[in-house]
């Protein structure tokens, strides 16, 4: 393999210009190519084959694939599921079999965006990556669990990319400043810059880009950028969330745990993120409804109140006021006492339903409005509970195979040590009515 250049390209723009040749110049996923790690020793020994990249934008994904093209002298060959399709797929194979068979060189197919493929064009890669005509390399923002076909995915290895860290962004970044000689970039300056990447480094790239055309523009001589400079040109940033993808099932998740865990910090945080990526803030009141009755109970019932209270609030106000009344509803929540005994319960009484689904109901609880069903036996034997002055009368209520069973257990928690104290109450009266 020949000496690389630095990096790639030079009348390109600074994303492309700046992106790496060698491992060595590469930033971030040092799970992936640190010493000893998986993906970088079969890079350096140039025996990598067909895999998908799953990461965030901007974490390297396509700069990687390139690399490997590099390492294992490879032709590379880029595609995008947005903008192509299966007809070019197949002229790409055909390249790549008279290329193997002229030249004996192997061909990197990089599919990005490999999740827009359907399930079929997908199924298009399968005999080409079997034979080893090409190498796929696909990468991808989307869970590969959910978007690509388990044929797919058990012909290649999935490496999973993290967001680059500031300080990833910020070595970039003055890397960049170095090598484009257009001005001093103040540390400030360099900060804001870093915080507005959100761990995506072409964002960071593209946005230092933006801010040499806007000095240039202010004045033919190199100026000391300031961060009222790159004020001027930051767009406002972002959220990364993407309301139908895993990251709104992920940010979900992290609301729900952090009411579960007592944590109102981390719960305002997660509902604040959500409500700023677009969630519907009608679908947040509906899961903090539910999370009412699974995580909080009869520990405070008057959660649920609160919750269903909010949820009207929303109604009445809109946005943005009505998503105060969903953030005091998530205050209400975090700080609860917690029990999820009720949500166990019925579960349990559901599995029992499933197992028992044709159990009669005990005569003795059933309704007899006809001189039949009297006759019969229903309704006989009943015993009215308010005939006793503690208006309790203990009797059977479960289809026989089912007696004893005890689902709901109360916590010591809140409103339900009251009544677990009931409950006690009551079992001593039917052991001494029993007696």
């Amino acid at each position: 393999m020949s000496e690389p250049t630095l990096f790639q390209g030079s009348t390109e723009p600074l994303a492309a210009k700046m992106r790496p040749k060698t491992l060595e110049q590469f930033l971030g996923q040092e799970h992936l190519l640190g010493p000893g790690k998986a993906l970088g020793d079969l890079i350096r020994r140039g025996e990598v084959g067909s895999c998908i990249f799953w990461g965030p934008p901007g974490s390297g994904k396509t700069t990687l694939a390139r690399i490997i093209a590099n390492y294992t002298e490879r032709h590379f060959e880029p595609f995008s599921a947005v903008t192509e399709g299966v007809a070019r797929v197949r002229e790409i194979i055909k390249e790549a079999e008279e290329r193997l068979k002229y030249q004996g060189r192997g061909t990197i197919l990089f599919c990005d965006e490999i999740h827009r493929f359907n399930k079929g064009q997908q199924d298009a890669f399968l005999p080409w990556v079997e034979n080893g005509v090409i190498t796929l390399i696909g990468a991808t923002t989307e869970n590969p669990s959910f978007e690509l076909t388990s044929a797919l995915l058990s012909r290649c290895r999935v490496f999973v990319l993290e967001p680059l860290t500031d300080e990833h962004i910020r070595t970039l970044l003055r890397r960049a400043v170095d090598a484009e000689h257009k001005g001093d970039v103040e540390p400030a300056a360099l900060d804001l810059l870093t915080t507005h990447a959100q761990g995506d480094a072409r964002r960071a790239l593209n946005t230092l880009e933006a801010v040499f055309k806007h000095v240039a523009a202010l004045s033919p001589k190199p100026l000391q950028i300031t961060p009222e400079i790159v004020r001027q040109v930051l767009e406002r940033p972002l959220p990364a969330y993407d309301k139908a993808g895993e990251q709104h099932f992920n940010l979900i998740s992290a609301l729900h745990k952090a009411v579960r865990g007592s944590d109102v910090n981390g719960a305002l945080y997660w509902l604040a993120r959500m409500l700023a990526g677009g969630e519907d803030p009608l679908y947040l009141a509906r899961r903090l409804v539910r999370m009412s009755v699974e995580d909080i109970g009869l520990a405070d019932p008057r959660a649920l109140t609160v919750t269903l209270a909010a949820k009207d609030a929303y109604h009445f106000l809109g946005s943005p006021e009505g998503e105060l009344a969903l953030a005091e509803a998530t205050i209400y929540l975090a700080t609860a006492p917690k029990s999820n005994r009720a949500f166990a319960a019925f579960g349990e009484a559901q599995a029992a339903a499933q197992v028992h689904p044709a159990d009669p109901v005990p005569l003795h609880i059933r309704n007899a409005p006809t001189g039949l069903m009297k006759q019969l036996g229903y309704g006989a034997g009943y015993r009215y509970a308010f005939d006793s002055e503690n208006a309790y009368l203990p009797q059977e209520y479960l289809p026989p195979a089912l007696r004893g069973a005890k689902w709901y257990e109360p916590t010591e928690f809140g409103y339900e040590k009251s009544i677990k104290e009931r409950i006690a109450w009551w079992e001593r009266l039917k052991h001494e009515a029993n007696s």
